[in-house]
């Protein structure tokens, strides 16, 4: 059954008038939210930490930060855009007690409430809309007058008068200009959940580096395998994002396009899909939710760790330098 889709003339932007948005977090969501919100004539009032870049960076476009307590206190919509692993700490400590009957939080990732993080009062009513796209490219697109594609859910306590109202914000920051999907806090949270770690950044980076490793390992030069295992995914991303499987296979040569079909499932296995299962199901029951939750508890010893670990990996020292060579790309290092 296809999904169904909210634009513009489904979306009321009246009914944020006389509203009051809390945008908790400035960060990539939240530079973008606020200040397309602010730009749409709302009423937007920033929360973040003194002497952090992103204070400064709230501060620099026009807003006048103040503490998440504070800005709740203040707001009639309350839109949560800090770091998962610290959303439910601030939740307790500054957030719960100080949200009003009738407040409506608003969330553009869904892990926090469906993983039940927050205790979330019944007076209160909780709303996904999550852009499905950073921060700065909701705002690029908004300034250009297009918008990000965003999603839409419905959580605890919240109904047809709650829906009008994210839609209004999703309208607000841009969304329905390009469309609305409806879902579930956990069609979101877990789709999302299983995207990362399977395809987008454990999937991907996992392919990538085994494909320099055994390059390197067989004895070609370094410098070549990056080139062939790093450098050239953007070119094939690229060409997928814009039309599709087909469209790539139809803009590469015949032999990379038969290269694809006979040898593709060598690699990507029913093995792998039979892991891929494993995985969603770690993430359905919540056993993924409950490491990473552990982890942070215990100030993510294991995530340094890895973090550290993967920098120094060989295929990301080449990379320093070769990115060096074209000055086409907007080289960054971490």
């Amino acid at each position: 059954m296809p999904a169904k889709i909210y634009y513009d003339k489904d979306a009321d932007l009246a009914l944020l008038k006389d509203k009051t948005i809390a945008i908790l977090g400035y960060g990539s969501q939240g530079h973008g939210q606020a200040q397309n919100l602010r730009d749409s004539g709302c009423n937007v009032l920033v929360a973040e930490l003194p002497g952090t870049p992103n204070y400064e960076q709230s501060l620099s476009d026009g807003f006048k930060p103040v503490s998440a307590k504070e800005a709740t206190k203040k707001g009639d919509i309350v839109t949560i855009l800090l770091p998962d692993e610290v959303q439910a700490d601030v939740f307790r400590s500054q957030i719960r007690e100080n949200l009003s009957p009738g407040n409506m939080l608003i969330c553009s990732h869904g892990f926090n409430v469906h993983f039940g993080q927050f205790d979330i009062p019944r007076s209160v009513a909780v709303v996904l809309v999550a852009p499905k796209g950073p921060g700065h490219l909701v705002r690029k697109e908004f300034v250009d007058g297009r918008g990000v594609p965003c999603l839409i859910a419905l959580g605890e306590g919240a109904g047809e008068k709650q829906k009008a109202l994210g839609l209004a914000y999703a309208k607000g920051i841009g969304g329905t200009r390009a469309g609305v999907i409806e879902t579930t806090f956990a069609e979101e949270t877990e789709t999302d959940l299983f995207g990362e770690q399977v395809v987008l950044c454990g999937g991907l980076t996992a392919l990538v580096k085994a494909g320099y490793e055994t390059l390197v390992e067989a004895g070609y030069q370094p410098e070549m395998a990056y080139f062939e295992c790093m450098h050239e995914v953007k070119l094939i991303v690229d060409l997928m994002y814009q039309g599709g499987m087909s469209y790539m296979r139809y803009s590469i040569s015949n032999t990379a396009e038969y290269g694809d079909y006979t040898r593709g499932g060598r690699i990507i296995t029913d093995q792998t899909k039979a892991e891929m299962k494993r995985i969603l199901a770690e993430i359905q029951d919540g056993r993924f939710a409950r490491e990473w939750i552990l982890e942070n508890k215990a100030n993510a010893p294991a995530f340094k760790a890895m973090r550290r670990r993967e920098r120094a990996h060989g295929i990301e020292q080449i990379g320093r330098g070769l990115r060096r060579l074209m000055s086409w790309i907007d080289a960054k290092e971490v």
